[in-house]
């Protein structure tokens, strides 16, 4: 019960750690991971999908992290 527990912890934190350094961008058909600029659970999942696409182009926090190079490559 006692290891359960730990790997539960240990779980959580890492999860919790890679919501605050990470975004995950849902394409098309795909999920595309990009590293964030600030250390915020803001825009931590983010659809992209169809005519979305053009509010994520112009989220300043996204920007700033890359997703227009990002989206490029996915489209090509």
């Amino acid at each position: 019960m006692k290891k359960m527990l730990v790997i539960l912890v240990v779980g959580g934190l890492i999860a919790f750690g890679a919501a605050l350094n990470y975004h995950f961008i849902l394409v098309d058909g795909d999920i595309k991971v990009l590293k964030k600029t600030d250390l915020t659970l803001d825009k931590t999942f983010v659809d992209a999908r169809g005519t979305k696409k053009l509010k994520v182009y112009l989220d300043p926090s996204l920007v700033r992290a890359g997703v227009k190079d990002l989206l490029r490559d996915a489209v090509q």
